[in-house]
């Protein structure tokens, strides 16, 4: 039997685990235990913008006739166990976007030594860097050893340094300060450690809950940090970028009517409360600004492969999540969870925004 988590896509807080048979292998097709993966708030905002971007597509929930339950997508590796393709033979690890379940069966072409793309059918239509896989035992310098903070931090830091170097390209546009919300999600904060690598960086600020100021001012990532609910008393009025990784409605409001026209440019990345997000208009909720756009990391990325090709692309990025990871892993606890009922143990904590943000979930499966 195989086994998968799925969560109901009206109501992101239920979830269950189903179990159903195997399929059987078809020709060009191969089976994948999925090994570990890592599990944050940057899920939810898959199912947040599921119907928005896609993201229900990616992997095809059992038992779901009604359509009710959906599947995130979540990082992590996983090991060919059944292989009908010669290039790609058992034994092979990948590194990519799986479904939080035991098993998933992929369709590889365009395959590499280095990577491969999953040509399954309901995903051709998905931005392609969440299709391509990187095999990661052709890499001279892979170990086990660094796996966690690959799955944990490397997806969100990719985003950070799109994020960062676009301000930069732009400018800053014209900001005096950059306002980063969800400070303490690890999104921001390796936006913060990217933005100080850039010369004549403005200053940083971040905007964090009351319950993690301590531990947002102790990593020293921003010049300021303030909460939600002192913008006013704390936030200079003077030229401002605000990254919004939060997708707070109510937060929006309280910047745009404090900063008015020193409000240059608002970027909508992330959805951490999306819970109090109309999810049917989920990057819309500050449309009403004069300067605004949703960033969306996939897009940006393909417009920086076509300017830098595959190769410099690859060698800038990977410096980068590795200065980043060398600078961010540090204060982290991981949290090990072991199967699918681990996840269910932890999901409510970071489904409600609980979980300490020094804390990262890794599930780890294990081998029937």
């Amino acid at each position: 039997m195989q086994a998968e988590f799925q969560v109901k896509r009206r109501d992101l807080r239920s979830h269950r685990i189903v179990e159903s048979e195997p399929v059987e292998l078809r020709p060009g097709e191969i089976r994948l235990a999925i090994d570990k993966f890592a599990f944050t708030a940057n899920n939810l905002t898959y199912g947040a913008a599921g119907d928005l971007l896609g993201y229900w597509q990616f992997f095809t929930p059992a038992d779901n006739g009604d359509d009710e339950w959906g599947i995130l997508p979540v990082w992590g590796f996983a090991d060919v166990i059944e292989s009908t393709v010669e290039d790609v033979p058992a034994g092979e690890r990948l590194y990519g976007y799986f479904p939080p379940a035991t098993s998933v069966v992929m369709q590889p072409v365009k395959i590499s030594s280095s990577s491969l793309i999953d040509s399954t059918e309901q995903r051709q239509k998905l931005p392609p860097l969440y299709n391509r896989y990187r095999r990661v035992l052709a890499q001279r310098d892979y170990t086990r050893d660094f796996d966690d903070a690959t799955i944990l931090l490397a997806p969100l830091h990719l985003t950070s340094f799109c994020i960062g170097h676009q301000l930069n390209r732009n400018g800053f546009y014209g900001a005096k300060q950059v306002v980063i919300s969800s400070a303490s999600s690890k999104t921001s904060l390796g936006l913060a450690f990217a933005l100080a690598e850039y010369p004549d960086y403005p200053r940083i600020v971040g905007l964090t809950s009351a319950r993690n100021m301590d531990f947002v001012e102790s990593l020293g990532l921003y010049h300021q940090v303030a909460t939600y609910d002192a913008i006013p008393e704390t936030l200079a009025t003077e030229a401002t970028a605000v990254v919004d990784m939060a997708g707070n409605p109510t937060v929006t409001a309280a910047l745009d009517a404090h900063l008015g026209e020193s409000l240059k440019h608002y970027i909508s990345v992330g959805l951490t409360h999306w819970n109090e997000l109309d999810q049917s208009n989920a990057f819309g909720a500050t449309s009403a600004l004069a300067s605004h756009e949703g960033f969306f990391a996939p897009t940006y990325i393909l417009e920086l492969l076509a300017d830098w090709g595959p190769g410099e692309f690859e060698r800038r990025t990977v410096s980068f999540l590795m200065r980043a990871a060398q600078a961010t892993f540090g204060w982290m606890t991981v949290d090990h969870r072991e199967g699918l009922e681990g996840l269910a143990s932890v999901y409510a904590d970071v489904s409600d925004g609980t979980l300490p943000p020094s804390t990262g979930v890794v599930v780890e499966l294990e081998r029937g």
